[in-house]
């Protein structure tokens, strides 16, 4: 029986990526263009210029896609995209795209909500992995704990209730200047520091539920480098690596105490996050200890993607669960199922 082969499309923030991926969650092609370098002299992302150089990718990297996979679009079962949350702009042009090749090819169309590709971005890597699960979802937009079900079933436990993770990392990344994302350069930082250096808050551990709030602990960073002023490099050190124990400890905290709450077994890491060196020891150790199973994807499947989308999309495309041609971008932030 022929493995149903889905070409995927991302383009909900400033990475424009093309992928197809089989019915075994196998990745036949996964081609990324990065805007790094467009964004980088604004010290974040411009939105019109994300959807301008989307425009402008899209297509090649599509062609990309197609060669290495050695495929032709006659072959594709289904086109899949990401089609909420992220930037308006940025997600109508793959939205657009996706739609109107679904409709020339007369080819099934699935909308895939972006969070729900790097949680499922682990199947591409780690097959054995069993319902149900805790996801722990963290990046520069989110941070959320959800328990999967199914693959159609979830349970959102908590979100953060204003900056998530990522965003303190970048915003603090930004005071210290660093390029832009800041959050793997405060990682690298991090390892030559002394995580105990500065006591940092550690927000709403104390409260009974499982949200986040990074806002907090992004203003005492931001105080301390203002009080400090210019810093030798060791004092940078003990600072990336105090600021960033704050924030995985209030992640690994929480999810614990989920898991137990909650007689789960099994934990998943997703988003650009995820690729963080303490979260990942952090996490394996414990689990290691306490006989709890653990994936998270490798660098390349953390951040955005397009063949995370097609994982995602197999799950759908199973479920026959698909999307009308008067499919429409949402920027609305959350775990909506499409």
């Amino acid at each position: 029986m022929k493995k149903p082969l889905i070409l995927a499309i991302e383009t909900s923030c400033d990475d424009t990526s093309a992928a197809f991926v089989d019915g075994n969650c196998d990745v036949l092609s996964n081609v990324i263009s990065s805007q790094e370098e467009v964004h980088l002299k604004y010290g974040g992302i411009v939105p019109e210029l994300a959807s301008r150089e989307h425009i402008r990718t899209l297509i090649p990297i599509v062609e990309m896609a197609l060669e290495k996979a050695n495929v032709h679009l006659k072959d594709v079962d289904a086109v899949a995209v990401s089609a909420n949350p992220g930037l308006i702009g940025s997600l109508l042009v793959g939205v657009s795209f996706a739609k109107g090749l679904a409709f020339s090819l007369k080819k099934p169309l699935i909308a895939v909500n972006h969070i729900f590709g790097h949680v499922f971005a682990n199947f591409l890597e780690h097959k054995n992995i069993a319902f149900p699960f805790l996801a722990l979802i963290v990046s520069g937009g989110h941070t959320e704990l959800v328990i999967f079900s199914s693959a159609v079933e979830y349970t959102i436990l908590g979100k953060t209730v204003d900056d998530a993770a990522g965003e303190a990392f970048d915003k603090i990344g930004k005071l210290l200047g660093l390029p832009y994302p800041g959050g793997p350069h405060i990682d690298a930082l991090a390892k030559g520091g002394n995580k105990s250096a500065i006591d940092f808050p550690l927000p709403m551990l104390k409260h009974d539920n499982f949200d986040f709030s990074f806002s907090g602990l992004k203003t005492a960073g931001m105080l301390y480098l203002k009080e400090k002023g210019e810093m030798n490099d060791a004092q940078i050190h003990d600072f990336t690596a105090s600021f960033q124990h704050a924030i995985v400890e209030v992640l690994f905290q929480k999810t614990i105490k989920a898991l137990d709450e909650h007689s789960l077994k099994t934990i998943l890491l997703a988003g650009g996050v995820a690729a963080n060196y303490e979260l990942r020891i952090t996490f394996t150790k414990y689990c290691k200890e306490h006989k709890i199973t653990l994936f998270y994807p490798t660098t390349e499947y953390c951040t955005d993607n397009a063949a995370m989308i097609g994982a995602a999309a197999q799950f759908k495309y199973t479920n026959k669960k698909f999307a009308s041609l008067e499919l429409n971008a949402s920027a609305v932030k959350g775990m909506k199922m499409l």
